[in-house]
């Protein structure tokens, strides 16, 4: 007959709680071994101790229940495995948000910043490669990289090469209501047939006043407030998308290296 111990000595083993072992046999992911029917006490057996502490250094990392007992339930080691890296990348990303976060405050801190200069442009109208979604502003960052990594991807298979830099168009309800329908391009001399969500796509026209951040996007909203009184001192303003062209790609790791024009729309100024 197997060992068995109280879930207070269980929890003493673990450093999980009564509390948190009773949602976890809840939840499906760790069972006890015994529950007494008369009681309803739960009783485990100490071969689950390394279980118990797997799923505590998987929740201290943050990762979602349904990933643990994706991990717990995984039918080999390299399911399990890809299911470990897709968390740790998942993590990897919120730490560099936190730290250009971090960096912006500490700048913002410091002082008010010299004004980007500003040049007014008119933008023709461009053929492109697109891919087009309803997104809100916390999946954008990967909505983006995905949909640039097919455009590219669809580019090069093609034997082409991008007419410039890669872009993105923003309505005002992105910003508004932090979800809209947003279109990643890159601008193509010809466009080949549509494959998957890549599809052909003409860029429309704009006259914009356009401002350069340098630097990871995590602290461009200090570009936008900089060029939005540029924009509201002169009254030159006017409904339609604004559009960021990003001339170092979206898809570079190293966030310092990024260059984002941004194009606010406005009339015609010349």
């Amino acid at each position: 007959m197997s060992v068995l111990v109280s879930i207070g000595d269980f929890s003493r083993m673990t450093h999980l709680s009564i509390k948190a072992l009773r949602f976890y046999h809840d939840q499906g992911l760790l069972e006890p071994a015994r529950i007494d029917p008369a009681t309803g006490y739960r009783f485990y057996e100490p071969a689950q101790v390394p279980v118990a502490q797997v799923i505590r250094r998987f929740r201290d990392l943050d990762m979602p229940l349904d990933q643990v007992r994706a991990v717990l339930q995984a039918p080999d080691l390299e399911t399990r495995t890809k299911e470990i890296i897709s968390h740790l990348t998942a993590m990897e990303a919120r730490l560099a948000e936190m730290q250009m976060s971090v960096a912006s405050l500490r700048t913002l801190l410091e002082g008010p910043q010299a004004r980007p200069a500003v040049e007014f442009r008119s933008i023709p109208a461009t053929p492109a490669l697109a891919v087009q979604a309803t997104v809100t502003v916390e999946e954008s960052w990967a909505w983006g990289t995905g949909a640039f990594e097919e455009i590219y991807g669809r580019i090069a298979g093609a034997g082409l090469s991008p007419a410039g830099p890669g872009g993105a168009l923003f309505p005002a309800g992105f910003f508004e209501l932090e979800q809209a329908e947003l279109t990643a391009f890159v601008p193509v001399d010809e466009a080949p047939p549509a494959d998957g969500r890549v599809q052909p796509l003409t860029i429309p026209g704009a006259e914009a006043a356009v401002m350069l951040h340098s630097g990871p996007l995590g602290d461009i909203d200090q570009a936008y407030g900089a060029l939005g009184t540029v924009v509201a001192e002169r009254a030159i303003g006017v409904h339609g998308p604004i559009r960021e062209y990003y001339l170092v790609p979206f898809t570079e790791p190293d966030l310092s290296r990024h260059r984002t024009e941004i194009c606010w729309p406005v009339f015609q100024t010349a």
